[in-house]
């Protein structure tokens, strides 16, 4: 796939290929990261596709996938590098007694070197889609750590020196803005949102993903997940939500969507005790 001679509508086609279905602003600001070498942060709810199209975008592309997932307390030995301890040890017990300057330099060499997904992405470069998830779930002294990555995609390790990408790898970062981003590290990145789709085109995901589901069973699922979020639930349902239900409803011979099998599946779709337990009150309000 030539991406310099990439447009819009190929890209969506492409994608739609792939089984994603993304409206035009989405596929507008994957192709500008694609032209412009840079990265790309998507914010927006739960279970919307952040991470599933940075996994679309790999197979289309023919690009190794190499995900990072952020949490709190991750630092750069999980990300980056680790050494082989292990390894190290028996190559000490395998030194003379008085181990060379040689040896002992090779301790903190290439071969006991650990690569962590960034490392990994940074020596691949153009050959990979780098996928930074949840970036919004590790601290502040991680997001600062990004910058030099995200700015010259290059990173240092103190034993080995400067490790430079040979040339820039696609890097996709997913936010659910469970905090605030610096704005450093937006300022590296184009962005975009991700809501919830409307009703007609989370229809056609759901068709796309799940062929074997009948046009009716699909907008009936559909609008009964758009009544859920309206409620006040402390976890919205997302498209990924969405799919779970239509598939637990398929597998069960559902073809339609009556008050008994919705209860029977709700958990598919509804993932907090206290939610499940209101929506199942509300079943015929969300059902109607």
């Amino acid at each position: 796939m030539d991406v310099a001679t990439l447009t819009v509508p190929e890209l969506r086609s492409e994608l739609r290929g792939e089984g994603y279905i993304a409206d035009r602003g989405l596929a507008t600001a994957v192709l500008l990261s694609l032209k412009l070498g840079k990265p790309l942060l998507l914010e927006g709810e739960v279970g919307v596709g952040k991470t599933e199209l940075a996994k679309t975008l790999a197979r289309m592309l023919g690009r190794e996938l190499i995900r990072l997932q952020c949490y709190e307390g991750i630092d750069i030995h999980h990300a980056l590098y680790e050494w082989d301890y292990a390894r190290q040890m028996l190559h000490v017990r395998s030194m003379s007694t008085t181990p060379t300057q040689g040896e002992q330099d090779d301790l903190f060499g290439p071969r006991f070197l650990l690569e962590r997904p960034l490392l990994k992405a940074v020596r691949s470069g153009a050959g990979c889609v780098l996928l930074i998830d949840e970036v919004d779930r590790a601290d502040d002294e991680f997001e600062a750590f990004l910058l030099e990555l995200l700015g010259d995609f290059q990173v240092t390790i103190p034993e080995v020196g400067t490790i430079s990408a040979p040339s820039r790898p696609i890097v996709i970062l997913t936010s659910n803005r469970t905090r605030e981003l610096h704005d450093a590290l937006k300022r590296r990145c184009l962005f975009t949102w991700i809501g919830f789709p409307e009703a007609e085109r989370e229809t056609e995901i759901v068709r796309t993903r799940l062929p074997e589901v009948g046009a009716a069973l699909a907008a009936q699922v559909v609008s009964a997940v758009n009544r859920l979020r309206e409620m006040e639930l402390e976890k919205l349902p997302g498209v990924a939500e969405t799919i779970d239900w239509a598939s637990s409803l398929d597998a069960l011979g559902a073809d339609a969507l009556t008050e008994e099998m919705a209860l029977d599946t709700l958990g598919a779709v509804v993932k907090d005790r206290d939610d499940l337990e209101f929506a199942s009150r509300s079943i015929r309000d969300v059902i109607a």
